[in-house]
């Protein structure tokens, strides 16, 4: 088991000048990511799939080798039933139009949180204008909790999607996913889950979450920028139109119509990111070796010293739950008198980096009653003696700006 010093050692962005608390908009990757990437260049270059030839073979066996990866490590059912996208973002377009045109029709509920990252709202209020249909807003308390009763209550007979979060990317909150896939099966809906803030930092089980989809990054968890998946149940994806029409997902086309090759290569139009996807392949492994034990235990430790070291000073507002374990690694705070994007600049200026702004999330910024926020977020390199330095560097800032404490 490799200690946080020894883990550190593995990324070569990180070092004593900067510390990086941005996690939760992207991750650092190891050494071993990268080289991946130059790795499949070098020796498998070619169009996976397509090529009869011994090059391109090789390539569409790694490419099949990320997607077994895929697979495994959030507990699928087969290979096929992991899409490759760009990110997340994409996943969840993917989703929602795929499922919108099989599924909505005048009238029918789609069902999010008031939460969700702009990813998970945008493309189902297309959807609901697109089909007439009627967005249903589920709603937590003031900690992030969404409660049974509140599941229950928006869920209803005319509910035919719910689109959720796994973890909030501002409370760091994990959302009840069981019992709401639960209330969702009871009336024949589909459940889709935005994995992309949990899927980097605990075990994700599809199949024990009995969610039909599950969209995550690469980037988010020590894996390239350009490329992510969706999970989905065989059964739908089969029943579901392509969302990008071209070059690899055909069967057979004529002039005038065309059928559609198996999944999952029905939703991958175009030349695939095989470079991209050997290299998750390498951040899975990554992750494997360290451990989701290491990893929540090492986050839990490092939000409470954060939190710890926040509630003592008294112009600091944290949202959200007040215990630490309920974070998942993100803390977003306030501090009076100075707006998160001159926060987030004078930290800058001691190499701390944080996130500053609605985090692609204003109908939750509008519930809690804030334009903007400032954001920390941690992940498997961070260490105590960083959280130290935010404080002590944080409990200074307003006496910069002018406030005198």
């Amino acid at each position: 088991m490799k200690n946080v010093n020894e883990i550190r050692a593995d990324f070569p962005l990180i070092n004593e000048k900067t510390v990086y608390f941005d996690n939760a908009a992207t991750t650092h990757r190891p050494a071993a990511v990268t080289a991946a990437i130059k790795e499949f260049y070098d020796n498998y270059n070619a169009n996976p799939l397509r090529g009869l030839y011994d090059l391109s073979s090789l390539a569409t066996e790694m490419y099949g080798k990320a997607r077994t990866a895929c697979a495994a490590f959030i507990n699928a059912k087969c290979a096929r039933e992991i899409i490759f996208t760009r990110n997340t973002t994409e996943s969840i377009n993917l989703a929602a139009y795929s499922l919108g045109e099989l599924l909505i029709g005048e009238g029918d509920n789609i069902v999010i949180s008031v939460s969700e990252h702009h990813s998970n709202l945008l493309p189902w209020q297309r959807v609901a204008r697109q089909k007439k249909a009627n967005l249903v807003f589920m709603e937590p308390d003031m900690t992030g909790l969404l409660s049974l009763d509140e599941i229950k209550s928006k869920i209803d007979l005319k509910t035919k999607i719910v689109s959720i979060g796994h973890v909030s990317n501002v409370w760091g909150r994990t959302n009840p996913i069981k019992e709401i896939v639960e209330a969702a099966h009871k009336v024949g809906a589909v459940v889709v889950v935005d994995g992309a803030q949990a899927a980097p930092h605990m075990k994700v089980d599809v199949r024990e979450l009995d969610v039909d989809f599950y969209a995550f990054s690469g980037h988010k968890m020590l894996g390239p920028m350009g490329i992510g998946c969706l999970y989905g149940k065989l059964d739908l994806l089969d029943k579901m139109p392509p969302f990008l029409m071209g070059g690899e997902m055909i069967e057979y086309v004529t002039r005038t119509d065309a059928t559609f090759a198996e999944i999952p290569h029905k939703f991958e139009a175009g030349t695939v990111n095989a470079a991209d996807a050997y290299a998750l392949n390498t951040a899975i492994g990554y992750i494997n070796e360290i451990g989701f034990d290491y990893i929540e235990n090492h986050e839990k430790q490092l939000t409470a010293r954060v939190m710890e070291g926040l509630s003592k000073n008294p112009y600091v507002t944290v949202y959200g739950s007040p215990d630490p374990e309920e974070h998942c690694g993100i803390v977003t705070f306030n501090l009076e008198g100075v707006h998160p994007h001159d926060l987030a600049s004078v930290l800058n200026d001691d190499g701390i980096c944080i996130r500053a702004g609605h985090h692609c999330a204003q109908p939750l910024m509008q519930f809690m009653g804030v334009g903007s926020t400032a954001r920390l977020s941690l992940y498997l390199y961070n260490t105590d003696e960083e959280v130290d330095f935010f404080l002590e560097k944080l409990s200074n800032v307003r006496n910069l700006m002018g406030y005198g404490s």
